[in-house]
Parts: structure tokens; C-alpha cells; sequence
């Protein structure tokens, strides 16, 4: 499998959860009250799945290996575009746990926030996926040989199985700061 066959495979289930939250903002808006619920599982999983676990693959591996590389100007001007995109959606989350924050101490001026910034990431990455998918991951392969996407991919394996211990210590640091 190429290394990019898990990035691939991330991103279907990304685009399951982005359906939700395109469906979830809609459904806000008719019933004018947002499911606080709902919103902290999206953040939950953009921030551990779509950026950490995802993001962090593309970022922290094949982007780190890239830019050793002698890219066309196309791909470089790719790979610059999606860490820039990777920042908006960030922020992005970072604005919408901000928005349920003040939702949750009554501030009921801000549901048009949450709604808008659902709504905008609904919109972001079904375009931020097919631009790695079509444009960038599979041309961006023939940079390697088959050693090093085998190397790539076994790192991206290692990646994972680190992921869940890493999420779980933090877990567990957070509630101790709390005692």
C-alpha cells in the first residue's frame, strides 16, 4: 500500500463526520438552539482525528519529507496551500469551542456563530480533501522510491498506535490538575 492509502482512508471518515455537522449547523438553524453535546463530540473529533491524528500524518511525515525534495512549483504551491488550510480550520474550531463556550453561560447571541462556523468548516473540507486526494497525494508519491513510502508508511502506523497513549495520558493529566 502507498502511504498515502491511510490518508485516503482518514479522509472518508472525515467526510462522514463533516456531513454530520453540515446537517447538525442546518438543524440549529430551524430549531434556533444549538446541541452542546453534538458540538463538543465534533470538536472532540476534528481536533484528535481530523487534526492531530490526520493532519499531523500529512504535516509531521510527508511534508517534512517533501520539502527535501526538489517539488514542482505546482506541488509546493499545493503543500503550502493545505498548511495554510490546516491553520484555518484550527482557528476555525478554536472560534466555534469559543462560541459554545459563551452558549453555555446563556450568551444566546452566539448560536448564529456556532452555526456559521459549523457551517463554514462543512463547506471547507470537502474542497481541502479533494485537493489532496486529486491534486497532491498520489502525484506527490512519484518524489519517493518504493523504500522510502515503505519507510513513510511504517511511520505512519507507528504514528497511530502512539496517538491513542498519547491521548489517554493527557486525559489523565488534565483530570489530576483538576485535584
Amino acid at each position: 500500500m502507498m502511504p498515502v492509502g491511510p490518508l485516503m482512508i482518514e479522509h472518508r471518515l472525515i467526510e462522514r463526520m463533516i456531513k454530520q455537522l453540515k446537517e447538525k449547523s442546518q438543524r440549529f438553524q430551524k430549531e434556533k438552539a444549538a446541541d452542546i453535546l453534538f458540538i463538543d463530540k465534533a470538536v472532540d473529533f476534528i481536533r484528535r482525528y481530523a487534526d492531530r491524528c490526520h493532519h499531523g500524518k500529512e504535516e509531521g511525515i510527508l511534508f517534512r519529507d517533501l520539502v527535501k525534495k526538489q517539488l514542482q512549483p505546482e506541488h509546493k504551491k499545493i503543500m503550502d496551500e493545505l498548511v495554510r488550510e490546516h491553520t484555518y480550520a484550527r482557528n476555525a474550531t478554536k472560534r466555534l469551542i469559543a462560541a459554545k463556550e459563551k452558549y453555555v453561560q446563556q450568551d444566546k447571541t452566539v448560536l448564529f456563530d456556532i452555526i456559521k462556523l459549523m457551517a463554514g468548516l462543512a463547506e471547507f473540507y470537502p474542497k481541502h480533501i479533494e485537493k489532496e486526494d486529486k491534486h497532491f497525494f498520489l502525484p506527490c508519491m512519484n518524489y519517493f522510491s518504493k523504500q522510502e513510502q515503505a519507510a513513510m508508511l511504517n511511520e505512519f502506523w507507528e504514528f497511530d498506535r502512539k496517538l491513542v497513549h498519547e491521548k489517554y495520558r493527557t486525559l489523565v493529566e488534565e483530570i489530576e490538575k483538576e485535584n
